[in-house]
């Protein structure tokens, strides 16, 4: 059986930088409503969500912390197409790059803008390892309310597992070179 795998992005990407819409192109990416990705998953597809989307990506810090605000969205696409959901997360994400997102001007900016002004540096060479965690299992007697919660829930266990915090640059550097890091 063959199963293709889409993600969901902002639309704001496609406009700002070519390199990620060219990523997106090749991954692909779809900028999907609840219907379209309904019917994706109704297709037996994959589809990857980033319930935090650029809030969490760029405001986040080095505990990742979720800030997913009322975001429902993604549980409600899950709950219609009668799928699981499948957390995934991934070690050492936010030592790789990092923004200067905490500085209040920069997230006031985008709050009011949603257009992101924010210096981000980085492109360090880290060890990154993904895990995937137990399905979160379709459930015809959830709320879309619940469904967020259990999500969070499993993606929290997943990182309190599997990251040190708070997240720090020169320790995920190291753990490129350690030979000896235990495997899970």
């Amino acid at each position: 059986m063959v199963v293709s795998a889409d993600f969901a992005s902002d639309s704001y990407f496609d406009l700002v930088s070519d390199g990620i819409a060219l990523l997106f192109n090749l991954l692909p990416a779809v900028h999907s409503g609840r219907d379209e990705s309904v019917e994706i998953l109704k297709k037996g597809n994959l589809l990857g969500v980033s319930p935090g989307g650029v809030r969490e990506a760029f405001f986040s810090d080095e505990n990742y912390n979720l800030l997913w605000g009322n975001r429902k969205g993604f549980a409600q696409v899950a709950i219609d197409a009668k799928v699981p959901i499948i957390p995934l997360f991934t070690q050492n994400i936010r030592e790789g790059y990092r923004t200067l997102g905490k500085i209040g001007f920069f997230r006031w900016f985008y709050e009011h803008s949603l257009l992101l002004l924010i210096p981000v540096y980085g492109g360090f060479p880290v060890k990154l390892h993904t895990y995937v965690g137990d399905p979160i299992p379709y459930d015809p007697n959830i709320t879309a309310t619940e469904l967020v919660e259990k999500t969070k829930i499993a993606l929290e266990t997943l990182r309190d597992r599997h990251q040190k915090l708070p997240g720090s640059i020169l320790r995920a550097l190291l753990e490129r070179f350690d030979k000896h890091q235990k495997e899970d």
